[in-house]
Formats: C-alpha cells, structure tokens, sequence
C-alpha cells in the first residue's frame, strides 16, 4: 500500500462538531466517544478494500493493557473502543470517520498509518477531551442551558464579602485563550503521580475523579511545582496581592513563562477560579462555590474552636478557624466508585489548607454525601462536611493564669448562603440547601448526629462533657451587639454602636473591653488599630448604645485589600460568664467606573473611558489599571495613571479589539498606595 500525499483533518467541521470551535488554538481539538472525519489522499487510485491499519496512542508510555494505545483496521472495532469506518472512496481520496470510545484518557493523542511494510507513517496529533455533551461519558450534562454555562461560559462572576455583607468581583476563566488549553494539559504532566509513574497517570485520566483530584493538588504549589503559592499574611512581596488578579490567563501565562514556578500570590478565590478554567478547558463542567463563615477544622472534631483574651482581643490559638469566606469548586460527574446516588456535584477545593494523602488536595467529595453526613466515603468528605456544618466554639483565654474558659457554643453561624452565579444571568444562586438540611430542623441535627457517629474513633473529646458545661451555659443577663451607625467607606471614619441589653429586672453592672483589629478575610490578624473600655450600669430591661469611633488615621496604615475590620467587645458582669460580641465590617472601596464609548463590533477597534475620582484628602500615587477580558482583548492592558491630587477625578481612555461577538465581561483593577484593589466589571455586547 502507498503512503498516503496528503491529510486533511477537517478541522474546522470537526470542531463545529464537538463543540471546541470557542478554542483559540488552531489545532484539532475533540470530545472522547464521538466520531471525527479525515480525508486521505493518496498519489494513485486506492482500493477500499485494501486493508488500512491505524493506531491512536498517548502519553510517554503507550500501551493497549493500559488503554492508551489502540490498533484498528476499517470496519474492526477493538475490544478498548476505537473504531475506523469508511464514509466514501473518490479516485484517490478516502475518508474515514474515526470513533474513540466514551471513556478513553483525556491528552494530546498521536495517529499513525501502518502501510504494508509494516513501517508506520505518523498522519498527526488531536487533543481528546471530556464529553458532557455525550449521554455515555461520565461527565455528561442533560441540560442545555446548564452546559453552555458550566463548559462553554468564559467569565463569570465570584462571591466575596461576609455572610452581612456579600459582595462579587468578575473572574475571566479564558479557557478557549490561546496556549490555555496546552496549558491545563501540562498542569497534568508536572504532577507528582506523573512524575513518579507517567504510564500508570496517563491511563487513569480517562476518570474526571481522579483527573479532578490530581488538579485540586496541581494548582496549588504545595508538594509540587504547582500554579499559585499561597499567601494570607497581608504582605505580598515579589509577587501580585492576591486580590488584584482579574482572571486565570494571566496566572497560567505566567506559570508557564516563568518555566513552571509557582506564581504569587494565591487567596482561596484564586485557587477556585484557576481550577475552574482547568476543569472546563478539559470538558469538566464546573462552577465556582462561595461559603460564608467557613469552618477549617483541623482536628476532626466537627467543631472550631476560637479564643479571645478578656481585654477584647481575638487571639491566634490553636489551628482551627472561621473564615469570613471560603471559596472552591463543584465538577460535574459519576460517582462510579460510591454509586449512582452520590453522583451529580462534586467540591474540590485546590486552596492548601489540610492534608490528604500526604498532599495538599481535596475532593471529590459528593455534595449529595456532605448533606447527608456520609463522612465515611472519598474524598475528603469530613474536611468538606466541617467546612458547612461545625461547630463554633468561643473560648476566653487568660495568659496571665493560663485559664481558659469556654464561653459558648454557636450551632447555627457556620456555612452561611453558599452561593454561585446563576445559569445564563449574573445573580446569585443561594445552594445552601443542596449541603445541609434547613439549620435547626429534626434532619439536620440527625445528620450531624450520624456524622460524629462514623468519626467516633478519631473524636477527641465528648463535646457535652461537665467540665465543658460549667461555664456560660447558664443565660447571660445581658445582651450585646454592634450595629453600624454611618456609612463604610475607606477614607471616612468608621462609626459603630455597641448595643448593651440588660434582660433581667435586676441592677447590672458590666465591664466592657473592646478592641479593632484589621484582619484578612480567613481571620488573620494584622494589626489593633483602636481599644476602649468601660464600665457601665444598666437599669432593669434598660438598654443603651455605647458609640465606636475609628479615625482613618488610626487604620490607614493597617488596612489590607479585603477592607476588614474586626470589632470584638468582651462584656462581663461580676460572677457571670462574659457576653462575646463581635462582627466585621467590610469598608466600601470608592467606585471604579466602565462605560464603552461606541457600538462594540467584532474585529473594529471600540474606546472604554474609566473615571475614578479620589475621595480622600490626599493625593494618590503609583495608580496603575489592569484590564482584561475574553473575546474583547488578547493578553491584558496595564496603564500607569498620573497621581491624582485630593479630591480630582480621572478619566482614562483605552481601546480594546473584541475578537468574538456576544456578551463578553471586560474586567478593571485600579490599584494605588492608599488603594490596593479596586475592581469593577462591564459587559459588553459585541455585534457580529
């Protein structure tokens, strides 16, 4: 048989076809279980009938036992899936369609021509990705609507703030951006189970579970040359402040630039949304999750436990802790190893908090299983459980007599209005009820029960102990609250009443130590920034409102890009338990404007105008605007702004070039000396 002059791969039929047309990249890029068309032509008349010899292989490794090689004739599908047919023979072109099957391994595959000397020739190379398009692949998604937005939808919105305040920043996934999808594929190759055993890695990623495993360890830099080093201390040197990424292309761009070292610096938002461009780059559907007041228990006791001192301080004891917010996945798949039941929604969560197996990596844990407590099952499950359902433990710590006291337990504040961006809109969906039954309902304290019951063997402690009891359970005689007074903004000072309720008919005296401290979002303390005492009687029933002033003087230096600030008061009545009161409060950055000066068409220049006007008494320098956005300009934009004098308003004009037509999100991060990070988002409706 000859040699076949010339090969065409049909690409752009083929990709139409398996819905990776969106893809950048000019190469053939296909979906596992699903046929694919190439032309052969050959330098005299061919006949049909002669026998053609074709064989796919991928990885370093190839081989048929472990289903990464395929041998196959026209017409002869083998026994792992991979099948040629002839669709037609005109003079010296034939083409074939080719089948892969439905669950063969994800990678860049090679196919090769076997001619009758036994010689191969080598046609070319395709990517194979998940399908969720095809009812046999493990990751299929019925629903339309739901695909397009968990596969095929490259920005979209992620949720931040604390449980009294949610507030959203706009993330640019770019998973069809040029080199993104190689990108995602080496994330796999530079993986320690790759590293240590590539034949073995490369067959098992034909499974989105262990694909999705592998990757919650991949974009974190712990254990490995991960994507993103993490860093919650406030201080970001040599690096970006994790809050002034507008998207993962930058971040992956840069890994791969800087020859696979880690880039700085990660918070949990980046993590999730770097993984989401991963898994829906490869055919995963996923979306971005958003936990308010998230536990992280590190002892497997299903409570957090948190510490103040009696002045008012919180204190850095112990391991566990309650973050404001927490942010991971959902991947969409089949649990074949648990059963169809715990299949649907699955948490990876690629911010290194615990380790699992040796490695910083978590899930996939079934949502399904979290809300039913089945923290016996993979992967992950009791860490994932804690996170929406724990506990919250106050302790008052007195180093002075090394006492500590526990001061009470909150069964109710943990995994609050867990929330996603709605399928096709930009509002939020509430999914609270897919992890835990209603808070305080006769299922949810089951579930909980039935959990501490499969953990039993590593509780350390019985959390209704006597000696747990002694304190605080009684009801306090007072009750406290801080209520906001004036407006939160950064630059203006920040105005709090602490409420003092005195629920008895008696005469009561109380001593209250108060502090502020700035704080990043996961609760890390960065620096007291004002304190108070007071000692103050409250008449039976009375109530009274003692005020909270915090100058910008005093928290200017102090505060981080998450804009937080914890009040904390330690309220104690003689011979009682003290009241704890706190809250945080996010301050109001000042706005960053968008607006598109003239109708967006594709491939025709269109000139934004950003306008920012400085609030403050002081002038603003080092101002610099980062923009991207998918579909509306390639790579990102990055203008030095002149220093704004206090009070003056700027106005900045750029171009973009959209690419694709659609509503596309063009995202802003302005950031100064006084602020490190003010975003904003537009969308954009570009015309054909």
């Amino acid at each position: 048989m000859t040699e076949p002059t010339s090969v065409d791969w049909n690409v752009s039929s083929n990709r139409q076809a398996h819905h990776t047309d969106r893809f950048y990249s000019p190469e053939l890029i296909l979906r596992r279980g699903q046929h694919f068309r190439i032309s052969l032509g050959f330098d005299r008349n061919v006949d049909s009938e002669q026998n053609l010899t074709f064989t796919v292989s991928t990885g370093p490794y190839p081989s048929e036992s472990a289903r990464t090689k395929a041998v196959f004739t026209i017409s002869n599908r083998t026994s792992n899936g991979w099948s040629a047919e002839l669709q037609a023979s005109q003079g010296n072109t034939l083409t074939i369609l080719i089948s892969s099957p439905s669950n063969a391994p994800i990678g860049q595959y090679t196919l090769s021509l076997q001619n009758s000397s036994s010689s191969s020739v080598k046609l070319g190379t395709f990517i194979l990705l998940f399908n969720p398009w095809l009812q046999a692949d493990a990751v299929f998604m019925s629903n339309a609507a739901e695909r397009e937005e968990y596969v095929q939808q490259d920005a979209g919105i992620i949720y931040v703030g604390s449980a009294n305040r949610i507030g959203m920043v706009g993330w640019n996934f770019g998973q069809f951006e040029q080199d993104i999808l190689s990108i995602c594929l080496s994330v796999l190759d530079k993986s320690l189970n790759f590293r240590r055993d590539p034949a073995t890695d490369v067959a098992r990623r034909n499974d989105p579970k262990y694909v999705g495993r592998v990757l919650s360890a991949m974009i974190n830099s712990n254990d490995d040359s991960g994507v993103l080093a993490g860093n919650w201390s406030g201080s970001y040197p040599g690096g970006l402040d994790p809050r002034n990424w507008n998207g993962s292309v930058e971040i992956l761009k840069e890994w791969k630039r800087s020859n696979f070292k880690p880039v700085k610096y990660g918070q949990c938002w980046v993590f999730a949304g770097t993984l989401n461009t991963v898994l829906r780059s490869l055919g995963i559907p996923s979306r971005v999750i958003t936990n308010f007041n998230s536990a992280h228990d590190t002892d497997r006791n299903l409570s957090v436990d948190v510490y103040y001192d009696p002045m008012g301080n919180p204190l850095d004891k112990g391991s566990d802790s309650v973050w404001n917010f927490h942010v991971w996945n959902e991947a969409w798949f089949t649990r074949t190893d648990l059963g169809p039941s715990y299949s649907g929604w699955q948490v990876l969560d690629a911010t290194p908090q615990e380790r699992s197996q040796g490695v910083f990596q978590c899930g996939p844990a079934s949502v399904i299983g979290v809300r039913e407590g089945d923290v016996d099952q993979d992967f992950d499950m009791t860490f994932v459980f804690a996170e929406v359902n724990a506990d919250r433990i106050t302790w008052i710590y007195d180093s002075k007599t090394n006492v500590q006291k526990k001061n009470f337990s909150d069964m109710h504040s943990v995994g609050k209005y867990i929330s996603t961006k709605a399928v096709g809109s930009n509002s939020r969906i509430d999914v609270t009820e897919k992890y835990k039954y209603p808070e305080g309902s006769a299922q949810e304290r089951q579930v909980l029960e039935k959990a501490l019951g499969k953990l039993k063997p590593n509780r350390l402690f019985n959390p209704t102990s006597a000696e747990d009891l002694e304190i605080g359970e009684r009801e306090p005689s007072i009750f406290g609250k801080f209520r906001v007074t004036g407006v939160l903004a950064v630059g203006q000072e920040v105005n709090l009443a602490l409420t003092l309720k005195n629920l008895t008919s008696d005469m009561k005296t109380v001593t209250v130590n108060m502090t502020a401290w700035t704080i990043v979002y996961n609760g890390t303390l960065v620096h007291e920034v004002w304190k108070d005492s007071a000692t103050i009687s409250l008449d039976p029933e009375e109530e009274i409102q003692y005020p909270v002033k915090i100058s910008y003087a005093q928290y200017e230096k102090y505060l981080k890009a998450d804009n937080m600030i914890r009040t904390t008061a330690v309220c104690k009545v003689p011979n009682e338990g003290e009241v704890v009161v706190e809250r945080d409060v996010i301050l109001d950055n000042p706005t960053l404007t968008l607006e598109v000066l003239d109708q967006a068409q594709v491939q025709k220049p269109v000139n934004v105008q950003m306008l920012f006007s400085n609030p403050l008494d002081e002038p603003v320098k080092n101002c610099v605007l980062m923009v991207e956005g998918s579909g509306l300009l390639r790579g990102n934009l990055k203008i030095d702004v002149p220093t704004l004098r206090p009070k003056e308003r700027s106005r900045v004009r750029f171009e973009i070039l959209p690419t694709r037509s659609g509503t596309k999100q063009l995202l802003a991060d302005f950031s100064c000396n006084k602020f490190p990070a003010i975003k904003a988002m537009l969308s954009i409706d570009v015309a054909e």
